[in-house]
């Protein structure tokens, strides 16, 4: 049976420090104004009671790309062995209808290239056994690459606040919420 990777990110390690933003901006040499991947705070009520939590996204390498369906000249495709979703800079003609039909904002314009340019889950890295850059470089280990089709991560969801509907795309990126912050009284 082939892999179904995707990123599981824990959101009660990640303490917002960028680091897997700014390691995959540097080690990819992206543009000023490019992310592939972006770290940003949630609501502080995310779990009931205030909790400061931050969250780092990137492409969700989802089952239904809408990215892939949306190119007119098929410059993404969907890995058969590991379900990751690959943009070919080549054939990329800078359209901008992958980013507009993308429900996570994910493709983005590159207005030196003139194309479009999103996170690879460093499907090379991957392929001679190193962890993507952003997982690597995470000093909390708050993202991980997981096969979903062997491990289903206890208590892992599908959306967070400002997430979009995860039935759109079916998207492999999963989050462990934080937990609740304990709550002091005084008498």
């Amino acid at each position: 049976m082939a892999k179904r990777l995707g990123f599981l990110v824990n959101i009660d390690r990640c303490i917002g420090c960028h680091a897997c933003e700014i390691s995959c901006k540097s080690f990819y040499q992206l543009e000023p104004q490019m992310r592939r991947r972006t770290v940003r705070e949630l609501p502080e009520d995310l779990v009931g009671s205030p909790v400061r939590a931050f969250v780092s996204t990137a492409c969700n390498h989802c089952d239904e790309p809408a990215c892939k369906a949306a190119c007119p000249v098929g410059a993404y495709t969907k890995r058969e062995e590991d379900g990751i979703v690959v943009h070919n800079q080549e054939l990329c003609i800078g359209c901008q209808m992958c980013g507009k039909a993308c429900p996570y904002g994910v493709p983005q314009y590159n207005p030196v290239k003139k194309k479009m340019d999103k996170c690879s889950m460093c499907y090379d890295r991957l392929d001679v056994g190193e962890s993507p850059i952003c997982v690597s470089k995470c000093p909390m280990e708050a993202i991980e690459i997981v096969d979903y089709n062997e491990v289903q991560p206890a208590g892992a969801v599908s959306v967070v606040p400002t997430f979009a509907d995860p039935s759109i795309t079916h998207p492999t990126t999963q989050f462990i919420l934080p937990k609740p912050g304990k709550q002091f009284r005084r008498a």
